[in-house]
């Protein structure tokens, strides 16, 4: 099952190392997002594969680093002046079309990518242009005032303050904070809006899949808190095909019902190896490989009703959660 799994999501690698959301004309795209959480299942191999993909976002924004280093000292005033997330597959260039282009969390999800490969001694940044880039990307965050900027979030719909954004925001300036000039105070504001939002993901939202990102990658949270959460979307979220993101998604909602996201069963599974429960990752790993087409790949989510994936299949993000929860898993004694 590994091999077919990881087949599918190598069918999606481009020839300069970053990856399509899906091979579906709806998701032909690289989002910054989904290339990072695919590099965390590349990122204990001994090829290069890890610092190619932060290398060629690098190529990508070294493109706009004039936008970039404009907006590190002026705070955008619309949506469409915030660091795109998502860019063409072929060309590399910004989407124009109306978006929610505010996505806080990418950027921070990109410097905690950045962080943990250079505590890993990882070859993360090649020049003093890379370098540079970081740096305003850190200016960028404080400038946005993170802690209180309400962004798309984590799935490009309601402008909101999220905790979810916050704390990809925290977690990618501690994560570079050891090599970078990173002043204390932009954490701790970081970290008391995080506090302040809790349990909530925000105003609207009470429980939300894109929580599980605080426990996992992140592990911001202290254990009692990191099970409450996980606990939490478990509750309120946890459906037979998967996790729906939230209460009353309307995305590919059937007959009312919320659709159901394969890559949240994964996700639990790394939640709760994170939190030292072997057994309920065991579960949660074998539950993915239930939701499985019979080609081994992994969809973005299932109908309810229908009970059928749609065809934004496989989804890379999946893939790659679930190849290092299978490594996880099969570590367990």
């Amino acid at each position: 099952m590994r091999e077919r799994v990881q087949q599918g999501l190598d069918s999606l690698r481009r020839q300069n190392g970053l990856y399509l959301a899906s091979p579906s004309d709806t998701y032909h795209f690289i989002w910054i997002r989904d290339n990072c959480y695919v590099s965390l299942s590349k990122l204990d191999q001994d090829d290069d594969e890890y610092e190619q993909m932060y290398h060629s976002i690098f190529d990508i924004w070294k493109k706009y680093a004039w936008k970039i280093a404009f907006h590190a000292d002026r705070r955008p005033e619309a949506v469409y002046q915030y660091i795109h997330p998502r860019y063409t597959a072929d060309t590399l260039e910004e989407i124009h079309e109306p978006w929610g282009n505010a996505q806080n969390d990418a950027i921070g999800l990109f410097l905690y990518g950045i962080g943990t490969g250079l505590q890993r001694n990882r070859s993360m940044l090649r020049d003093t242009e890379d370098a540079n880039l970081v740096r305003l990307l850190i200016r960028y965050l404080k400038t946005l005032a993170y802690w209180s900027d309400k962004d798309n979030g984590m799935w490009e719909e309601t402008v909101e303050l999220h905790a979810s954004s916050v704390g990809a925001c925290v977690a990618g300036l501690l994560a570079v904070k050891p090599f970078f000039d990173v002043d204390f105070p932009t954490i701790r504001e970081g970290m008391v809006s995080l506090w302040r939002l809790l349990p909530q993901e925000s105003a609207t939202h009470d429980v939300d899949l894109a929580q599980l990102s605080l426990v996992y990658p992140y592990r911001l949270l202290p254990k009692q808190i990191a099970r409450a959460i996980v606990q939490r979307v478990e509750n309120h979220l946890l459906r037979e095909y998967g996790v729906i993101r939230y209460a009353g998604d309307r995305y590919y909602a059937d007959n009312g019902r919320e659709a159901e996201w394969c890559m949240g069963l994964p996700w639990l599974g790394l939640c709760h190896a994170t939190l030292g429960n072997g057994d309920a990752a065991r579960r949660y790993w074998e539950w993915t490989q239930r939701v499985m087409t019979p080609e081994g790949l992994i969809p973005e989510l299932y109908l309810p009703v229908q009970r059928m994936p749609n065809e934004n299949t496989p989804l890379g993000w999946a893939h790659s959660l679930y190849v290092i929860l299978d490594r996880l898993v099969n570590q367990l004694p």
